[in-house]
């Protein structure tokens, strides 16, 4: 079924680096608005691990929590602000973006869609199945993720990357799922809200050069939170 559409080769240098540190800062300092204790807001633990695996220093992800939970006098508030549209060769696209200023990410996304065509609200959602998504590693080897799926309330299974598993439940049962899951000896990794495609393109290698391409110039824009793509693996 697929998950938001990631970099295979994200380079490791210092831009790079950068980027993905100020992604997983904004979405601890959104998930800190719920509270800044990560024992009891699943989100922040989540982000918060997330962090970790990226080498955040202490002080960056505490600064982080704070800000989010309005600890500190800075005060920055982000919003949810969604782009669809599509990529070359009409690859449906829908763009996630989390900013504390839409008059600068707007026309961002414009410049960034020049190659494919920004569409309006609608366009191409109605083309992805709004989706919860966990990404899970049992604790134990001989755990059976398709009767692990069933008894925790899941809609459908997939094997994940890295020896993990793709969890697909509905959007209000996410935090129900995860828990199960988490009771039956699954470690989560990420838990999310995410668009699932309907119809991937199957396009050739050289289309999909071009697509890629185009992608990961909107994926390395500041503002750009996820990123979802109708295209064939």
């Amino acid at each position: 079924m697929g998950a938001q559409w990631k970099q295979k080769s994200r380079a490791q240098g210092a831009a790079a680096k950068g980027r993905l540190f100020t992604k997983l800062a904004k979405e601890i300092m959104v998930a800190a608005k719920a509270g800044p204790d990560p024992a009891m807001n699943p989100r922040l633990r989540l982000a918060i691990e997330q962090a970790k695996k990226a080498s955040m220093t202490r002080d960056t992800l505490e600064r982080a929590i704070k800000k989010g939970a309005g600890l500190l006098d800075e005060q920055v508030t982000y919003e949810i602000v969604t782009y669809e549209g599509f990529a070359p060769h009409n690859v449906p696209v829908i763009v996630e973006c989390l900013t504390d200023n839409k008059n600068r990410t707007a026309p961002n996304m414009r410049v960034l869609f020049r190659k494919g065509q920004l569409g309006t609200s609608g366009s191409v959602s109605w083309d992805f199945t709004r989706s919860g998504v966990i990404e899970a590693t049992p604790s134990r080897p001989e755990i059976d993720p398709e009767e692990a799926a069933i008894e925790a309330g899941a809609e459908d299974v997939e094997a994940g990357e890295e020896g993990a598993t793709r969890f697909f439940t509905l959007p209000t049962e996410l935090d129900a799922v995860s828990r199960a899951l988490t009771d039956a000896g699954w470690q989560i990794q990420t838990q999310k809200l995410a668009y699932i495609p309907k119809n991937p393109v199957q396009l050739s290698a050289e289309a999909r050069a071009e697509v890629e391409a185009f992608l990961i110039a909107i994926d390395e824009d500041d503002d750009v939170q996820d990123l979802y793509v109708a295209l064939a693996d």
